[in-house]
């Protein structure tokens, strides 16, 4: 089955992970920084950027999958996908100041809105239809 959503989601995420990348890599490059952040603030806030991206994609675009899966394609999920990704790259923005931004504060919140709401549409599918686990057609025809 075809993932319109999520596949388009997925690439945005590959192309956001990158643009993280690349903005810790210009000061490794540039300052001869071969690990960690070397006492620079900036690169430190930024591969924090990049971490805290990773840390949450996975399963965001895990549950976005299956979601799209079980229930189809739906004008939310789109707009939940799109404000995911706007929402990293305010955090990732935000995360270049040394003191708290309404970016940083705004991207996190986000984020963790959609992490709540998918969790939540994962559940009402799984368990909303039906209080009964069904039994799979080939255990169906022995019963």
């Amino acid at each position: 089955m075809l993932l319109p959503i999520t596949l388009t989601f997925a690439a945005a995420c590959a192309l956001l992970n990158l643009w993280l990348a690349i903005r810790c890599a210009r000061f490794r490059i540039r300052d001869k920084i071969l690990h960690g952040d070397a006492g620079h603030g900036l690169l430190a806030r930024r591969m924090r950027a990049h971490a805290n991206f990773i840390e949450y994609t996975p399963i965001i675009l895990i549950l976005f999958a299956l979601v799209e899966l079980a229930a189809g394609a739906s004008l939310w999920l789109w707009i939940g996908a799109l404000a995911y990704v706007l929402a990293r790259v305010a955090h990732a923005f935000g995360m270049d100041a040394d003191r708290p931004t309404a970016w940083r504060a705004g991207g996190a919140i986000v984020t963790w809105a959609i992490m709540v709401v998918l969790a939540g549409a994962a559940l009402a599918i799984a368990y909303g239809q039906t209080r009964e686990i069904p039994v799979p057609p080939a255990l169906a025809a022995q019963v």
